[in-house]
């Protein structure tokens, strides 16, 4: 009986640490407002020299107890001296995510490094190397969970809370350190009648979970992070001085020790289109995440201030469940020139001009 009860357990934590549509990894719809999430080497492809961006998301209140997953990604971009217009971004990832009934977290704390070179010196074209590395740590309630043990014989499926439950687990906390790695190439292409027409775009690769820590509660028992390999792309066309096209697309496998791909690829891609007011842009978009949700988004700038919203829609098994009622997500992001003056921020603008961005 004890051998079954451990059995049903290892499952129960093996679905938890596996679970979100086979993913190892806590992700956010509105993903290109978590760059490190994406690609360590996406860092810093923005049009300034700081960024921070804070989300919040609410999923599966409508089947079961919500997951709730926080994040706050913050990056720094700062010139080079020793090469010709590089430049490194010092970034930091921190993540929350509390899942179900017992309370199954995830809590990340990641500083990041990304250090880019010019290839060219008269247009925006860069090439970013980036790592991230630091400590995670996953636990859980085992209070709070039923065992069947605690289920009354006889009484066709009653439950009785006194005995607690004879399942013993070795750990209900592991903490462990994980490092990623990528690069990405940022660059335009030139409009040669109207600069303003220029179209900014972004390809990258990164390598998540290099060292495959273990995640196991039990002892004896091997569970591991697999090695998660993506590609980024992005892409941002303006249609007319005040209006501008933007795709975002990435691309997700698993693969094991030997490198053999294990478990199903995940696509997450979206379209979205903006339109400049006097000091506020709007932003509207339809996002899509393969074989689980397609995502309504809104997104509102004001000066250095954005705020997004979006909501998932399901379209994959739970559907019928969830009556398609995925997640609400909220953004909250502020992007900005370091400068104490318009004279000196107006400098900086003009040398910000060939440094890696995406859009205005």
């Amino acid at each position: 009986m004890r051998r079954s009860i451990k059995t049903c357990s290892l499952l129960l934590i093996s679905c938890l640490t596996f679970s979100k549509g086979f993913s190892q990894d806590v992700g956010f719809s509105q993903f290109y407002e978590q760059p490190l999430l994406r690609n360590p080497g996406l860092a810093g492809v923005f049009t300034g020299n700081i960024r921070v961006s804070a989300s919040y998301r609410n999923q599966w209140e409508s089947v079961t107890i919500p997951y709730r997953t926080f994040g706050l990604s913050t990056e720094f971009k700062t010139p080079v001296n020793f090469v010709k217009d590089g430049y490194a971004t010092f970034g930091l990832q921190i993540l929350r995510d509390v899942a179900g009934t017992s309370q199954f977290n995830t809590t990340q704390i990641m500083p990041s490094l990304t250090y880019g070179v010019s290839l060219s010196e008269y247009r925006n074209s860069y090439l970013s190397f980036g790592f991230m590395g630091g400590s995670m740590q996953q636990r859980f309630d085992q209070t709070k969970l039923i065992f069947n043990d605690q289920y009354v014989a006889g009484s066709n499926g009653s439950y009785s809370i006194s005995p607690a439950s004879r399942q013993v687990f070795d750990n209900t906390s592991v903490n462990y350190f994980d490092a990623s790695v990528g690069l990405s190439y940022n660059g335009v292409f030139k409009n040669r009648l109207d600069d303003m027409y220029d179209i900014d775009y972004f390809a990258g690769a990164g390598l998540y979970h290099i060292t495959m820590p273990e995640v196991s509660f039990f002892k004896g028992h091997i569970i591991t992070l697999n090695r998660k390999f993506t590609l980024n792309a992005g892409l941002s066309a303006p249609t007319s001085e005040t209006d501008r096209f933007i795709l975002y697309a990435d691309y997700f496998r698993q693969f094991n020790r030997r490198l053999k791909p294990i478990g199903i690829s995940t696509i997450q891609a979206g379209a979205m289109y903006s339109h400049e007011f006097d000091q506020q842009t709007l932003t509207l978009g339809m996002l899509y995440r393969m074989r689980d949700a397609v995502i309504p988004v809104i997104q509102l700038q004001w000066s250095q201030f954005m705020i997004g919203m979006s909501y998932d829609v399901n379209v994959d098994k739970l559907a019928v469940a969830s009556q398609r009622r995925g997640g609400f997500e909220l953004v909250l992001s502020y992007r900005d020139f370091l400068s104490s003056s318009r004279d000196t921020r107006s400098k900086e603008e003009r040398r910000q001009s060939s440094c890696p961005k995406f859009g205005r």
